[in-house]
């Protein structure tokens, strides 16, 4: 049973001058999700998150494959979709350029080396991959060292 109606925003009353960029739907008990989201801050996004606790409905409205999804979901000004702990500079190079029929990032799970995990020892080298409007999902970057905020 999906439960969107659990979704409670933390900034609803803003213009739309001052609402952030990326809205991160997120369990409100999952540490991580807090991690990337500092790790997006440092790194100069504005970023407000909506708590619950099933995002499976915002992953299947933003068109995000069941083999790509994490364990929060990024929206960005409500166009695209940033799945899992995908790295700040990477969404800057995405949103510079958008791949053509691209929808957003997506890593999926949760690899130890990603913002939000990497914990600062034994680094695992993980891939970031593009979503397309199709469904469809292809490699984006291989994620070599550690990110910096």
């Amino acid at each position: 049973m999906l439960v969107a109606c659990l979704f409670v925003p933390q900034v609803l009353a803003d213009s739309p001058a001052t609402q952030p960029a990326m809205v991160v739907y997120k369990s409100p008990f999952c540490l991580c999700c807090k991690e990337w989201i500092k790790h997006l801050e440092q790194s100069g996004f504005t970023v407000a998150s909506e708590n619950g606790l099933d995002t499976a409905e915002i992953k299947q409205q933003k068109g995000v494959p069941q083999g790509m999804q994490g364990c929060h979901t990024g929206v960005w000004k409500g166009e695209y979709v940033f799945e899992g702990h995908v790295p700040a500079r990477l969404i800057r190079k995405f949103l510079a350029n958008p791949p053509k029929k691209g929808i957003g990032l997506a890593v999926p799970g949760m690899p130890e080396g990603s913002p939000g995990m990497y914990r600062g020892k034994d680094f695992k080298p993980y891939n970031v991959f593009l979503i397309m409007r199709d469904g469809e999902y292809r490699l984006y970057e291989t994620v070599n060292a550690p990110e910096k905020s």
